[in-house]
């Protein structure tokens, strides 16, 4: 009997699947909770658009650490009860759900810049082993299941996240204004509900999924080398980063140049459309207040937009090829973003988020899935790591220099600001299309498994 045959996971029931990816559903509403909210929540504490990039920055310094260690230290993790990856998804989320019960009573910037900085390390460790979990579990036969599963819960995680602070005011009768210092009711209730469900989806994924043993020859000698402590594992991720393929590195310039266009609209977005669509004036303004609403429930309409997409974009990737689907993906997101500009009708802000929607199914997939039989398989969780750096190093950059551009260039502008990222998204789409070449197909099983190997945000 191969060995092949000895190691090939079981089929799991659809049941099963959906269990091991309700815990991604929690994060997502975790991650787009503080997306839609987060620019609104700094004004009104008080900072001017210049400032809040800035305000941005402790979260990603802090990611371009974590990632790689927790795909380091996962890799070599094995618990007899807990398993390899539930460990921290459990640590992640406790952290993470009292962090988001603490933000909205936060009184000063600091105290809510703090708050996302905790939210942000502690999500990521919840969510940096899932990257791994999907392939740890699933046959070849079914990855590609997985995706979709996975991908669903990412829409309506974030859908339902990016909607909530809109439900609360229209459903529920919740104040959406409130005085300078001080954060709406509605924003509130929307963390408070926000931190149930990311613990509870977590939990729900920890007790109704079991895993496997780690089935690598060489995983006595990973966890030998933990022995060797932090010096170790900095090697290991450092040897990595010097020795990446060199498809890793086009790839990477493709995400250098994408993510800014969704920071951006984080930033900026929902208070752009509270100011320069709706005509609110600052966040005591109940049109303001009635803008930024509207703001988010359009960021909820991008994520349904995401799901849907999702399951039709396999097969577009199938007929074009994945660097012709990735660019003509990001060029709809990049229309997307700059049509907001032209914005008159509040509703033809959905039309404006359907590209964004769509960017982001591929921005989710693709990328990894072009990273196919370039990384070597034992060492995914480092290299995964490795590779968002080049998500948070552009938010890095934007932190630091944006706010410098926003009072000299761009006069405090925060459409223009969403616009600029439009545009960045559109030279990353170029570098996509001229500089990546197609591989032939011939591991189609590897490049199933790697599309689902990062399905997040920042």
């Amino acid at each position: 009997m191969s060995l092949k045959t000895v190691f090939e996971n079981p089929k799991l029931t659809l049941a099963q699947i959906i269990n091991m990816s309700v815990g991604f559903f929690g994060i997502q509403f975790g991650w787009d909770l503080q997306r839609a909210n987060m620019g609104r929540i700094y004004e009104n504490l008080g900072a001017n658009p210049d400032q809040v990039p800035l305000l941005f920055l402790a979260a990603p310094l802090t990611g371009l650490l974590v990632q790689p260690i927790i795909g380091y230290l996962s890799d070599r993790t094995w618990h007899p009860k807990w398993g390899r990856r539930r460990p921290y998804f459990m640590i992640g989320a406790i952290v993470s759900s009292i962090a988001l019960i603490f933000m909205p009573h936060s009184s000063v910037l600091w105290m809510a810049a703090g708050l996302l900085w905790v939210l942000d390390v502690f999500g990521n460790i919840a969510m940096e082993p899932f990257r791994a979990f999907v392939t740890d579990k699933l046959p070849d036969s079914q990855v590609n299941r997985g995706f979709i599963m996975q991908s669903m819960m990412i829409g309506l995680g974030g859908s339902v996240a990016s909607a909530l602070p809109w439900l609360m005011k229209n459903v529920f009768s919740l104040e959406n204004t409130a005085t300078q210092g001080n954060i709406p009711e509605n924003v509130k209730f929307s963390f408070y509900i926000g931190a149930f469900f990311f613990f509870a989806a977590v939990l729900w994924t920890v007790f109704t999924t079991k895993e496997y043993p780690p089935q690598d020859a060489d995983f006595k000698e990973k966890l030998k080398q933990n022995n060797s402590g932090f010096l170790g594992g900095a090697k290991e991720i450092f040897h990595a980063l010097s020795n990446m393929p060199k498809r890793m590195q086009i790839v990477s310039l493709v995400q250098f140049f994408t993510w800014p266009g969704l920071f951006l609209m984080w930033f900026y977005y929902t208070t752009a459309v509270a100011v320069n669509v709706f005509g609110g004036k600052d966040a005591a303004d109940p049109i303001y207040a009635q803008g930024a609403d509207f703001g988010s429930l359009t960021l909820a309409y991008y994520s349904v937009i995401t799901f849907l997409f999702a399951l039709v974009l396999p097969k577009i990737a199938d007929a074009l090829g994945r660097k012709t689907t990735h660019a003509i993906c990001l060029l709809c997101g990049a229309i997307g973003l700059i049509s907001v500009a032209w914005v008159h009708d509040k509703n033809m802000l959905y039309l404006c988020m359907t590209g964004v929607g769509i960017a982001w199914a591929s921005i989710l997939s693709m990328p990894y899935a072009m990273l196919s039989g370039s990384l070597p398989k034992d060492k995914i969780g480092i290299y995964m790591g490795i590779f968002n750096f080049f998500i948070v190093l552009p938010e890095i950059i934007a932190s630091l220099g944006f706010g410098w551009l926003m009072r000299n260039v761009l006069n405090n502008d925060r459409l223009l600001a969403v616009q600029l990222g439009g545009g960045l998204m559109i030279l990353a789409a170029v570098i996509c299309y001229i500089f990546i070449r197609e591989p032939k197909k011939t591991d189609e099983v590897l490049a199933s498994e790697l599309s689902i190997e990062e399905n997040r945000s920042v």
